[in-house]
């Protein structure tokens, strides 16, 4: 599937997941309660969303230097719109990493580095949810009973967490198993003729070997020298989802809803760690009508389904287009599809150089 193919079911989807809500939940009342919204409560929504960025891209910076490189704060912020553009393009929100490895390698940090940098980042958001939920679950089970749409996500969840918990260990703990399980794979590809040569497959066996030993050198790096470091990163990433989880207790404040800020929290935690692995780009559409059913728990059926697209808009979608303008400005469509294609971050930004360097000897003779 192709980056603009993949963006494009993601809006097909979003659009479509929208408009049956819309026709299933609004009503007059609805309509009065959106058009006498406190517009300075949607406003602090926007802040929050802000400071959501913010937070998420000093945590960027705090990985960064715990790795022992230099990220500004400005970079942080366009890794985090990546990351949000990434991942509603690609099945159960996995497609950020590339983008983003390919932009640090550009500012100087090795691809090791860069993929730890960002794997380490998806681990915290990921090990934070996987402790709330089950804590708020046990706190307050009726969350599970009021959807049982929700139920059923849960269960495979927590057998996909489970396992990829499991694959990260391994990782961590038998890298030389790894290089024999990805050796393996590419004697299979070669004799199914997906890999071409011997001088190729050698050469994949090096570029194997090569990236495990930095995976696990920048691990150990950044937990053995950079603990300050990681404690700050892992305190951003506690306030980046609770400035997240914000944003609904303040939308419906701001058409006279009540709430309780535990509930929406937990009821959030659990739905955004349902998100991770949803297989649809961006979880797309099942966002959409799975937050309108589960906010039916905390309102109004009438108000639910819009107050989830609201919800989706300010939290997901406006990160979303600040992650296309990155693509557009920034990468340009053709690098982004080859990244998208799973092409070399490095490979990527080599191509660039070339590409730059003949464009200034071609602008060079024009100047004289």
């Amino acid at each position: 599937m192709s980056l603009r193919k993949g963006l494009i079911i993601f809006v097909l989807l979003a659009f479509g997941a929208n408009a049956v809500i819309i026709a299933k939940s609004v009503d007059h009342d609805t309509v009065r309660s959106l058009l006498s919204a406190n517009k300075l409560m949607l406003l602090g929504a926007l802040g929050v969303v802000f400071f959501s960025w913010l937070c998420d891209a000093g945590r960027f910076c705090a990985l960064s230097y715990a790795a022992q490189e230099r990220v500004p704060l400005s970079m942080g912020l366009v890794l985090t719109w990546l990351n949000y553009f990434g991942s509603a393009v690609t099945p159960m929100q996995s497609g950020g990493g590339p983008f983003q490895v390919y932009v640090l390698y550009k500012r100087g940090v090795p691809i090791g580095k860069g993929i730890a940098i960002t794997l380490i980042r998806t681990m915290l958001t990921v090990l934070i949810l996987s402790i709330v939920v089950p804590t708020a679950l046990f706190l307050d089970p009726s969350i599970l009973k009021a959807s049982p749409f929700l139920k059923g996500l849960v269960f495979y969840v927590f057998i996909v967490i489970s396992c990829t918990w499991m694959f990260i260990l391994f990782t961590i703990l038998r890298p030389n198993a790894l290089k024999r399980l990805g050796k393996i794979t590419i004697l299979w590809m070669k004799r199914l003729n997906l890999v071409k040569s011997n001088r190729r497959v050698i050469g994949c066996f090096q570029w194997l070997d090569r990236e495990v030993d930095n995976y696990i050198l920048n691990f150990k790096l950044a937990f053995d020298s950079g603990k300050g470091w990681m404690l700050l990163a892992v305190a951003l990433s506690i306030l980046h989802l609770l400035s997240v989880f914000t944003v609904l207790p303040i939308l419906m404040s701001s058409v006279g809803l009540p709430y309780s800020y535990t509930q929406t929290l937990a009821t959030q935690a659990v739905f955004m760690f349902v998100l991770y692995f949803v297989p649809t780009p961006g979880a797309s559409g099942v966002a959409e009508s799975g937050g309108a059913l589960l906010f039916g728990t905390l309102m109004p059926w009438n108000m639910a389904g819009i107050m989830a697209i609201i919800w989706r808009f300010f939290t997901e979608y406006i990160s979303i287009f600040m992650g296309v303008v990155v693509v557009v400005r920034m990468l340009g469509w053709g690098v982004s599809e080859d990244l998208y294609q799973g092409a070399s971050p490095e490979a990527e930004a080599v191509k660039d150089e070339i590409k730059r360097d003949r464009s200034d000897a071609g602008a060079s003779p024009k100047s004289l």
